[in-house]
């Protein structure tokens, strides 16, 4: 059996606001303690006492928010939480630190340049365009050497970091619990008999697609008088739904947000899952929780999305931004049940890939090259081959060149 090791993840945004990165830390942290390692969460936190907080979670402070990446993102910066992340460093002792999105202003970035072991960091943002990254570069060369094993979420993630920051990243995917999503029972009277679609994320954050989604129900409504659309997640949906005519309203049915248990529920709901996003997304969580509980997905085409659904094998695909053909590709597939059917078992299959029993081994296998090789810049190479299967298709690499 492989030692235990005492791990140190560190998320740079608001825990008690549901996102991708803090999913992905929060399950990356239950799959490594199944594992047997000791693990510590440091995050932004913004009601600390009132919030539900699992055990391995240390509060690093009250976040504000930032314009971030074409959304808005809750960080934590300034002299008082660089003392909290330097005590909660100090008072660890970690075999490993490992920061994720270590170049976003807040705590991540903090632990960076206070750390002097070893050092992973995971790459999840997206952006060619990253006009804060590019900028910012300089500033952010001296925590970006201290790094000695890079991970990047997808090939994507992993263009953005070396046209910004230089080196390279060995691809590791966002993992999913196959065994959380592969089963559950419909929401009550879903998904009904006049065929339905179904929608989670932000409804107000645009480049998640739900304006997109919205207006090629408007143009399906008329020839299918019973669709109806289930939309969940949490924001303000007024702006998206100003644009549906009034007397197709009462067919958009908003959840709000979900607790986990009901969002699984919902993945089980529709008879097609859409995801609509228009971009800056470098993977696709919603997309592998609707396949491990084997929906019929229909997704924009948007590279981080097509790389998930294999290029269309798992899912169908639109062009991102077009509701036109939105409404073309969910309508093929809500009359046709052998399609659906059969993208059903395609997408069980290829999510398999992304369990997190895969994962976690996987970033585990990286800490323990890190250590191998000394970890902290003790003299390893610039580049350790890494045998993590056929996603490693990048060297793992210590710092900028």
């Amino acid at each position: 059996m492989t030692a235990a090791m005492r791990v140190g993840l560190v998320c740079p945004y608001a825990w008690d606001v549901p996102g991708g990165v803090q999913q992905h830390v929060g399950d990356l942290a239950e799959a490594l303690v199944g594992m047997g390692h000791e693990v510590s969460v440091l995050a932004p936190v913004g009601d600390a006492e009132g919030s539900r907080l699992p055990d391995y979670l240390v509060p690093a402070g009250k976040p504000v928010p930032v314009p971030y990446n074409g959304s808005v993102a809750r960080l934590s910066f300034g002299p008082r939480i660089a003392s909290r992340v330097r005590r909660w460093i100090a008072e660890g002792g970690f075999d490993v630190l490992h920061i994720h999105e270590p170049s976003s202003p807040s705590v991540s970035l903090l632990a960076c340049w206070a750390a002097d072991g070893p050092l992973v960091a995971t790459f999840h943002t997206s952006n060619p365009r990253s006009r804060a990254m590019a900028v910012s570069s300089p500033a952010l060369r001296s925590a970006m050497e201290k790094i000695n094993g890079r991970i990047a979420v997808s090939e994507a993630a992993r263009r953005t970091l070396v046209e910004h920051l230089g080196g390279d990243a060995v691809l590791i995917p966002n993992g999913v619990s196959v065994r959380r999503f592969a089963q559950a029972e419909p929401l009550p009277g879903w998904p009904g008999e006049g065929g339905s679609i179904g929608f989670l994320g932000r409804l107000d954050e645009p480049r998640k697609g739900l304006g997109v989604l919205l207006d090629a129900f408007t143009l399906m409504a008329p020839a299918r008088p019973s669709l109806r659309l289930l939309v969940a997640g949490p924001g303000d949906p007024s702006a998206a739904m100003a644009a549906v005519p009034e007397h197709l309203r009462e067919r958009v049915v908003l959840l709000g947000r979900l607790d986990d248990e009901d969002k699984v529920r919902a993945y089980h709901s529709a008879d097609v899952f859409c995801a609509p996003n228009l971009g800056g997304e470098s993977f696709g969580i919603v997309l592998t929780e609707a396949m491990a509980a084997g929906a019929a997905v229909v997704a924009s085409d948007i590279p981080a999305f097509s790389a998930v659904l294999d290029g269309g094998a798992a899912g169908e695909l639109f062009t991102a931004g077009d509701p036109a053909h939105l409404a073309e590709r969910a309508g093929v597939l809500l009359d046709a049940p052998e399609r659906r059917a059969e993208l059903s078992l395609s997408a069980r299959q290829a999510v398999r890939a992304y369990d997190w029993d895969t994962v976690a081994a996987d970033v585990a296998h990286v800490y323990r090259t890190v250590l191998m090789w000394g970890g902290a810049g003790n003299g390893h190479p610039q580049g350790v081959r890494l045998d993590t299967g056929p996603r490693a298709t990048a060297l793992l690499r210590r710092g900028a060149p």
